[in-house]
């Protein structure tokens, strides 16, 4: 009995000290099926997301899904030394419970309560272990917890890097695209600007992001859980809405090269689907809804009336399609997964950016007419479908 128990125990601090090395240390997706990080957040993500879906407002609800990030990755720090404190008391357990106590008998209760204070190394001193075994465990789960603190210590600085690196991107986005981001949009105020060929450089900087993106989501998964500052942001929004500008361009757009797109779709694509794979979800197949034949139109249409000319030849709509089919199953999958909104191809009628909002203003306003002249030097034509927009509280 006692053996068995020792093993447990032994098969405990094993199981959490891998599962540590391959969550923190390892710099590298790890593809078992079975790990004790993956079915933790199998087992919090479902019944967290049900409580958010019954959430009706959409504010309170995005506020609810940002508090998982930081708090399932406590949770799971708690659930490593509660494991490794178990397992350790465990092994005194198996060896007799070898401890000298001030008062009282030694038993599984005073091992797991003493296995605590050396894990956290208090030294308190009312339990000293007495045999020689008792000693080396002490002296291992000692260093264990020590070592723990180190790495966490170290981890956090590097996760949240990750995480800021991330959004800088997507927030310059804002000014760029829209919020929330469209590929028209995109389109269209470079075309405004007059700075359709700077799309080469931007959508070059893009390709960086998606292989940072994809470095770090692989190694710290429990980023891709992390929102965005403002509810109408996220990552996968942006990589969507990057991957669509990508297929417009590489299907043809006067004035912008291909190749530069054709390397930033290749990362991002590569980006999705291997993050995708991380939770174990197949792709979705009814991504087609996304663009369907009439809104192909419009949005011709709306890229015709900024100025942008979309390459409109026999088989064109084919090579979108198959351009779209790559991606889009899976960011629709992560989507739903991750509960994160997808944008559409064109911008929003009346919908404001992030930068145009303001807690303590509420004035009306044209907000593209001064930046169309003073900024971005193009001509005071009328958009369509942009309507007037109000300065009010910020959407998050």
């Amino acid at each position: 009995m006692f053996i068995s128990i020792g093993l447990i125990g032994l098969a405990l601090i094993i199981v959490v000290l891998w599962d540590v090395f391959e969550t923190i240390v390892l710099p590298r997706r790890v593809t078992r099926r079975f790990r004790l990080t993956r079915a933790f957040y199998n087992s919090v993500w479902i019944p967290w997301s049900a409580i958010a879906v019954r959430l009706r407002k959409s504010k309170r609800r995005e506020t609810f899904l940002g508090f998982f990030g930081p708090l399932s990755l406590l949770a799971l720090l708690v659930l490593w030394a509660v494991t490794l404190v178990f397992g350790f008391a465990l092994l005194h357990f198996a060896f007799g419970s070898r401890m000298g106590l001030a008062a009282g008998h030694a038993g599984f209760f005073s091992d797991l309560y003493y296995s605590g204070t050396t894990f956290f190394t208090l030294g308190l001193g009312d339990i000293t272990p007495t045999g020689p075994a008792a000693r080396a465990i002490t002296v291992i789960e000692a260093s264990v917890g020590f070592g723990l603190l180190a790495l966490v210590i170290g981890y956090f600085p590097v996760l949240y890097q990750a995480f800021s690196r991330r959004e800088v991107n997507i927030s310059m986005l804002d000014a760029r695209a829209g919020t929330p981001p469209t590929a028209a949009e995109l389109l269209r105020r470079h075309q405004e600007g007059q700075s359709l060929k700077s799309l080469d450089r931007l959508l070059r900087d893009w390709e960086m992001w998606a292989a940072d993106l994809m470095e770090s989501h692989l190694s710290y998964p429990v980023l891709c859980f992390f929102r965005s500052q403002h509810d109408n942001q996220s990552w996968l929004a942006a990589l969507n809405t990057v991957l669509d500008a990508c297929s417009l361009v590489m299907v043809g757009i006067d004035g912008i090269p291909k190749w530069q797109a054709q390397l930033t779709f290749k990362m991002a694509r590569h980006a999705i689907v291997d993050i995708s794979q991380i939770f174990n979800i197949s792709p979705a197949k009814d991504h087609g809804a996304r663009l369907p034949k009439k809104d192909l139109e419009s949005l011709r249409s709306f890229l015709s009336e900024c100025g942008v000319a979309l390459r409109n030849e026999a088989g064109d709509e084919n090579t979108l399609e198959e351009l779209r089919a790559m991606y889009e199953p899976y960011t629709h999958v992560l989507s739903r997964y991750l509960m994160m909104p997808l944008p559409g191809w064109l911008p929003k009628a009346r919908a404001s950016d992030n930068w145009q909002t303001s807690a303590f203003e509420n004035v009306s306003t044209a907000p593209d007419q001064p930046f169309r002249k003073c900024m971005l030097n193009a001509p005071s034509r009328k958009v369509p479908a942009r309507g007037t927009v109000a300065l009010h509280e910020r959407p998050d």
